[in-house]
């Protein structure tokens, strides 16, 4: 079994071929496939394809790329579906969330302060219903881990890790595993290959985040969760072990993450 921790299936590039990305990922022993939203306007989106598809579950968050649109009272309605969603056993944690630095115009001045704003209002809603949270940490981990320290999460995935070991022992002690994907399969991404062959296992799941972050052998065309295998076997080689075995652990630590999940799963 494997377990795509990160994937957009809800994305305008899978428009009216959801159903069978999703059903070949199956096929691929893809056995679970995690949506979360990026913004108010796909909430539902995200949780009808969960329910539509037998491998998909799904996180509701506002994304900070999407931030700059969103507005005070997406908050509070997070809260509210968040409140609902509870009663589905579909809905898995509170995600995509966090801070992006990378972007010039987000950076800095009122946007930034927009972001921290976002991402601490949202890791309360995480803490108060007890949900681990899908971080997104482009060149702002340490930030990131600032408000973690205040706000009590429990646990849960720093989505396509690319910080330093420091950074991750600090997110690994406050609960979390690291995202690996296509990433790690350009021989360029020394960083990320050091990370992913170097980090205890325990630390590690898989993603794809899929229409994005396509592997080598795909790039620049869309990514899918049926690649994810393939992706897995970089990291395999990269770890020297076997594929199978990296399969059961990989999966045992998204289930760990996840509890919700692994209660679906079980």
């Amino acid at each position: 079994m494997w377990i795509d921790t990160h994937c957009h299936l809800d994305a305008g590039e899978f428009a009216s071929e959801e159903g069978e990305v999703a059903a070949r990922a199956d096929e691929a022993r893809v056995n679970w496939i995690v949506i979360p939203a990026v913004a108010r306007v796909n909430f539902d989106r995200v949780a009808q394809l969960a329910r539509d598809n037998a491998n998909c579950v799904y996180a509701l968050g506002i994304h900070p790329i999407f931030m700059p649109k969103a507005e005070e009272k997406d908050l509070q309605h997070l809260r509210e579906t968040v409140a609902v969603a509870m009663d589905d056993e579909r809905f898995i944690g509170i995600g995509e969330i966090g801070l992006d630095f990378f972007v010039p115009q987000l950076k800095d001045g009122p946007l930034r302060e927009k972001q921290e704003y976002f991402y601490s209002e949202q890791l309360k809603i995480a803490r108060d219903f007890g949900l681990p949270v899908l971080l997104h940490v482009r060149r702002s981990v340490d930030i990131i881990l600032k408000y973690l320290r205040r706000i009590e999460v429990p646990g849960g995935i720093a989505h396509a890790f690319n910080g330093s070991f420091q950074q991750a022992n600090e997110l690994i002690r406050l609960g979390f595993r690291m995202g690996f994907g296509g990433a790690m399969t350009f021989t360029r991404a020394l960083q990320i290959r050091r990370l992913a062959s170097q980090l205890p296992l325990e630390s590690i799941v898989l993603e794809t985040d899929a229409p994005d972050i396509s592997p080598v052998w795909v790039h620049p065309g869309r990514n899918s969760p049926e690649e994810l295998p393939r992706i897995a076997e970089v990291l395999a080689d990269l770890r020297g072990i076997g594929t199978e075995e990296l399969a059961r652990r990989t999966s045992a630590n998204a289930l760990a993450a996840l509890p919700r999940l692994a209660s679906l799963a079980a």
